[in-house]
């Protein structure tokens, strides 16, 4: 009896697995799909405009768009444009599609896993 259990619990480990894995999934095509609206891409501008590694995407220099902040729910024309000129929207655009990509490289993994495990490596550096 408890070997039978043992088993079971054995195999429940892999659908926890696949479980995780297409959480994961479904976490990053929601984020990476948020990217399109331009409430999302507003609040993204801080942490890619004091970042060391992304903030050459945009063309205003960090401090700057501290004056050019929507407050959740707010529409400010000018502060749009601003964000127009400083490339805002379309880096979040290919944000949201690298994102996307990574979670669709891990949902292959029942028919590429090879392409799974960049995608996931990607995550991870993602993430980091």
């Amino acid at each position: 009896m408890l070997i039978k259990l043992l088993h079971i619990a054995a195999k429940l480990d892999r659908v926890g697995m696949h479980l995780l894995r297409y959480g994961t999934v479904i976490v990053l095509l929601w984020i990476g799909g948020l990217k399109v609206y331009k409430y999302e891409a507003d609040g993204i501008v801080p942490f890619v405009a004091n970042s060391p590694v992304m903030s050459f995407f945009y063309h205003y220099d960090a401090p700057e768009y501290k004056e050019y902040i929507n407050k959740e729910g707010q529409l400010v024309p000018e502060n749009r444009a601003w964000h127009e000129a400083n490339h805002t929207y379309p880096f979040a655009l290919g944000l949201g599609a690298m994102i996307c990509i990574i979670g669709f490289l891990i949902a292959l993994y029942p028919w590429f896993p090879t392409l799974s495990a960049l995608g996931s490596f990607l995550c991870i550096g993602m993430s980091l």
